[in-house]
């Protein structure tokens, strides 16, 4: 599916994928109605903030280290992570409802609250973010866009990383989790371009605090080998 902003003032962005798949049950509905709203990091649609105003992320989180996780799919690693560490907010931004509901009756299930969501296209997430705010970013077994002429739509291109640079903090963890050997070609080529060291080349040891999400137990399952890259933000 293809998508794009719709306000007048706001750039042509094509967004590639689902915004919305089998029906929801009524509970995922009533929480999608009821909890966005209050879990929103501010305004980031350009319907509500036309004028891309910057968000208030100390008026918001109190002051907490902030971090970003990229498609966070049935949120399992989000949920783990907020858990983990209570004293981060951390920001989930994916643009498909039925993953977001999931997050959503997980957070209820759980009763953790340090946690932001952003259901849309993290493009315009990163036009309201101040830059160098901040301090961890996930890139957790993204869509792959197997076919050559795809690659272009895969987050590793400088389209996603040269904003990303600019909302992290100098010095910054950027993770990358992926079980497709071209995703990883792609991001040892692109991620250091836009301004991001390689920290290891220990691709095979998962990070200390990791979570196998389900999309990882089936790469498993099907015989494929994760990878587990780390970049720094310069």
């Amino acid at each position: 599916m293809t998508t794009s902003n719709k306000h007048p003032e706001a750039p042509w962005r094509n967004f590639y994928g689902r915004v919305r798949g089998k029906t929801m049950r009524p509970n995922q509905v009533e929480y999608l109605e009821q909890d966005l709203g209050r879990l929103s990091p501010g305004p980031v649609g350009w319907e509500e903030n036309p004028e891309r105003v910057p968000l208030d992320l100390e008026a918001r989180f109190g002051g907490r280290p902030v971090w970003l996780e990229v498609g966070f799919g049935g949120g399992e690693h989000l949920v783990h992570q907020a858990r983990t560490y209570p004293e981060v907010s951390i920001i989930g931004c994916e643009p498909f409802l039925n993953a977001v509901a999931m997050l959503l009756t997980k957070l209820r299930e759980t009763g953790v609250e340090n946690v932001s969501v952003h259901p849309g296209d993290v493009r315009n997430l990163f036009d309201v973010l101040p830059p160098e705010t901040l301090e961890k970013a996930f890139l957790l077994y993204p869509d792959p866009w197997p076919k050559k002429r795809h690659h272009r739509r895969r987050f590793v291109t400088q389209e996603h990383l040269a904003p990303l640079h600019r909302v992290l903090k100098p010095g910054a963890e950027f993770r990358v989790a992926t079980d497709i050997p071209d995703y990883v070609r792609q991001t040892l080529e692109e991620v250091p371009q836009a301004g991001f060291d390689l920290v290891s080349e220990d691709f095979a040891t998962p990070w200390a605090d990791w979570y196998s999400t389900r999309y990882e137990q089936k790469a498993l399952r099907e015989g494929r080998t994760p990878h587990y890259l780390t970049f720094r933000r310069i």
